[in-house]
Formats: C-alpha cells, structure tokens, sequence
C-alpha cells in the first residue's frame, strides 16, 4: 500500500491531468466506480443508503458513486451538503449526469429536519463531504452534518479520507468516526497517525488508474510493510556458511541498576541470527548476565557509580556491527563512550541512553560513511528535535525524513505503526504490533533484534522492517493465543522469535520453493 501526502496527492492528479490526459471529470469517474463497486460487495438490495456529498471533488465523487448504485437497483438517497451553485465545477458535472439519468437529491441547508429523519432511517452511510484539503476547526455546516452523522451509530463508509480529518496529521477537532474507508489510489499519512487514525475503520485502497510513472516522479517511496513483504525478503543461509558469515556484533548495555537491559538486548541479538556475539558491560553484573547467555563472549568495562565509565579499543574487535544503549545510564563518562563508538567503521545501532548522549555529537553522526541506526521513542525523538511530544507525534513522517536526510542515518521512529526512515528519505510504515508492546524491555528486545537483523541482509531497510514487523506480530501471536495485552513481557517477545521465524520460513518455503 502507498502512502501519500496531501500535496503528493494534489501534485499527482495535477500531472495526470496535464501530462497524461486524463482529466478531473474522468478521475471523479474512476473513483465513484472503483469505490462503488467496493460497497455494493457489502451491501443488501434491502438497506436504506444515504450519500451525502460536499461541494467539492469528493462531494462529486460521491455523486457517482449514488448514481451507479442507484442504477444497480439500491435504494439510494443523495443528500448534498450545499446548493448547486456553490458546487465545484467537475462535481456539478458529475450533479447534471446524475440528474439527466432521471434521479433527485435533496439539499441539506434548505432540510436539515429531513436530514435527521433520513439518516434515523437508513442503514448504511456513504461519507463524500470533505476530502484532503481540510485543515484545522471544521466550521458551517458540515460540522452539523458530521455530529449528526456519528451520534446515528450506523455504518459509515468514506471516500478517501474520513470528512474532517487533516491527511497530513494526526490532529483531530471532529470527524466521521467510519467503519471503512476506501482510500483513493493510496493511503493518507493521517491514516497511520493519532488520534486521526482512530476514525479510519478499515483501510481499502481503490485503484483510479492513475500511471505508476506519475505516481513515482510526484511522491517519496512510503509504503505499508507486511507480512508479504517479509517473507519476500527474508534471508537465504548457504550450507558453505560459517558462524564468521553472519556477522560478528557487539552489544554495550545494562548497568548496576538495569542488567536486564544487557540480558534483553543481546539474547534477542543472539536469536535474530548473529553468529558472533560479545557483550559490552561493567565487570560486576558478568555473572547475572553470563547465566543467561553462555554463548556470547563479554568485553568488560571499568564502572563509575554502577555504570559504564571506560573507552576501549573497539577496533581490535574486528566487528561487523555495535548496538549501544539499552540500560547504559546518563553517567558523563558514558557519553565519552558513544563518542568512541561513533568512529567505528561499523554498522551502528543507538538506542535509549545512547541517544542522549549522541544528542551533541549529531554532526559526528552526519560524517560516518557507514550506516547509522537510530531507534528513538517519541520522547526521544522530541529530545533530539527540542520539540514537544505532541509536535513530534502529529507529524511522524516529515519529522522522520527530515532528520534521517539531515544526518544521513536510518531511523526507526517506534510506537504505533512504527516508520523506518532511510538516509535518502523512503519510509516503510509496519503492520504489525498492539498494545502488549507498551512494557519497559521491549525497545531494548528490539534493539537487539535490529543488530541482529542488520547483520543478515544486505539490504538495511529492509533488515530493519523486518526486525519491526518480527518483533510486532510476536506480540500479535501471544495475545491471539496465550496471553492478554496486560501480560506479555519482554522475555516472552524474546521466546517468541524462534517459533514466528519458524513460521515464517516454512510458510516462505511453500510459497516459493525456497
């Protein structure tokens, strides 16, 4: 699924016009049909419709849309949101084709009693009455109209984008609350953004033919990565391969006061398929950790205050990656550490602590020349921002892009629909993933689920979208089966990997003969 930008959007439909010649009217055609022809697979001959349309593209794409249903033999009502004058000039067309087929509308202004009475009646609601370009308080009518429509408690199908809704943002003043929205062509970004996202219901996307070669010169690459995308690329392991393929990793996590960071991180490294596993951590919580991980080899650190306090020759290592962070503390020695780990000609990982202190050595950062991994949560990211949570969660995917391009880094904004973010600006929204995830230890499970991931492709983005998605439908898995979203724990995230990974290959073994 492609995701879209307000003004992509706008850009895209401007060049099929003028490029490729397909004008307004035929693209509100395309749409009215496509999205027609979804309802009707779910709708009855006996349901009571009512569309009601805007004075705008959308309003005219839900013209269409009533008169092919209409002609289909569904009782159909159409309700316009103002009077015919007021009414864009391709949807005025679309309002005289309806009207020379022999059928009637209604206009709200003039009927707002009738209005209530109609939708007390019906059964099924189609939404045309505000597209992409609504920004900030939803005024006149249509606010009337949109209250009116969620306080009826029936089903709402939208066109493109739930009426009131910004496309861009996760801002919300008051929308239709729709059961399904059939997104024109692609997603909006307010699809995967709060609170904005809470109004979408289900997500189909319709194609309106418009030419892939426009689709690609107007937008960046965003796309919607699922399980199909997984198993497409997962990795492929030689029966030549040794454990030197696979990549040789160091992990510098945990503290005095949090060795299960350490535990967390590298054991989710170790299952994600490093074959070399060293682990940076003060000499004092060796033997908690060594319990848990007899497999790794340890690279002990002096402490200060239960924390990592010394730099060491990282180089002598001889690595192919280094995850930092999980657990580290804010001690100011530390920071000397992130500092040494930044000159490393190595694949890095920086999460939690580590992103603290890498906050004034970014410059630093922009000057590696090997990839960089940064896995902020929102509150980090507004650190590194000096922005608010809310400025940064209402505008993930500019925020994103901007600081990955700026810096040269891969990032992985976490949260819900976590978007990773490429050094030249694609971004790849994840599928996977709900609330049992919002427990501590599971970020530092994740990180060691990148650094092992990284190690195992050749391509990063698509390591670290399957490292997100892994890590997310575990979490799916437990709850569908042996827990609720109160009790899943980091540890069992970690015990689920080998069973989904198991999963995962026997079903891409099926499906493609691997």
């Amino acid at each position: 699924m492609r995701i879209f930008s307000e003004n992509e959007m706008y850009n895209i439909d401007q060049e099929t016009m003028e490029k490729i010649g397909l004008n307004n009217g035929m693209l509100m055609e395309n749409a009215g049909q496509a999205v027609a022809r979804e309802i009707e697979s779910r709708i009855k001959k006996n349901d009571k419709i009512i569309v009601i349309a805007g004075k705008g593209n959308n309003g005219g794409d839900g013209v269409v849309i009533a008169r092919i249903l209409k002609e289909r033999g569904f009782s159909i009502e159409l309700w316009m949101s103002h009077k015919g004058g007021s009414v864009a000039e391709d949807a005025q067309r679309a309002l005289k084709i309806y009207e020379n087929c022999g059928h009637s509308y209604k206009i709200y202004e003039e009927n707002e009693e009738a209005f209530q009475i109609s939708l007390k009646k019906s059964t099924v609601i189609v939404d045309a009455l505000l597209g992409i370009g609504t920004k900030g308080k939803v005024r006149g009518p249509y606010r009337n109209i949109i209250e009116e429509m969620n306080e009826i408690n029936k089903i709402i199908y939208a066109v493109d984008i739930p009426s009131g809704l910004n496309a861009d943002k996760g801002e919300v003043d008051v929308a239709i609350k729709a059961h399904t929205t059939f997104v024109i062509q692609g997603a909006k970004q307010g699809v995967f953004l709060f609170p904005s996202a809470n109004f979408y219901g289900g997500i189909k996307t319709v194609d309106i033919g418009i030419p892939s070669s426009v689709i690609e010169q107007n937008s960046y690459v965003k796309r919607r990565w699922s399980k199909n995308e997984v198993l497409s690329s997962l990795p492929h392991r030689d029966i030549s391969s040794h454990k030197g393929t696979y990549g040789r990793a160091l992990m510098i996590a945990g503290s005095e006061n949090m060795p299960g960071a350490a535990v967390l991180s590298s054991k989710a490294a170790s299952r994600s398929g490093v074959g070399l596993l060293t682990i940076g951590i003060i000499e004092n919580i060796k033997s908690i950790i060594g319990s848990h991980l007899p497999e790794a080899m340890y690279n002990l650190h002096q402490s200060h205050q239960g924390m990592l306090s010394e730099v060491k020759d990282y180089s002598s290592l001889q690595l192919d990656a280094i995850g930092i962070g999980p657990g580290i503390g804010r001690y100011k020695e530390t920071e000397k550490i992130v500092e040494e780990i930044l000159k490393q000609q190595v694949t890095l990982v920086l999460d939690a602590d580590a992103l603290f202190h890498v906050k004034p050595h970014l410059q630093k950062v922009k000057e590696r020349r090997f990839p960089t991994i940064l896995t902020p949560h929102p509150g980090e990211m507004a650190s590194l921002l000096d922005l608010s949570i809310k400025e940064v969660e209402s505008d993930r995917f500019e925020k994103s892009r901007e600081f990955a391009q700026t810096y040269g880094i891969y990032l992985v904004l976490k949260g819900p629909f976590t978007i990773v973010t490429t050094p030249s600006g694609e971004q790849f929204v994840n599928s996977s993933g709900n609330p049992a995830l919002a427990k501590g230890g599971s970020g530092d499970v994740l990180t060691g689920m990148i650094l092992g991931s990284v190690l195992q492709y050749e391509n990063v983005q698509k390591a670290l979208s399957n490292a997100v998605f892994i890590h997310g439908a575990i979490a799916d898995q437990l709850v569908a089966s042996t827990h609720s979203p109160l009790d899943v724990l980091a540890t069992d995230i970690i015990e689920g990997i080998s069973p989904l990974l198991h999963e995962l290959y026997r079903e891409k073994e099926y499906s493609t003969g691997y």
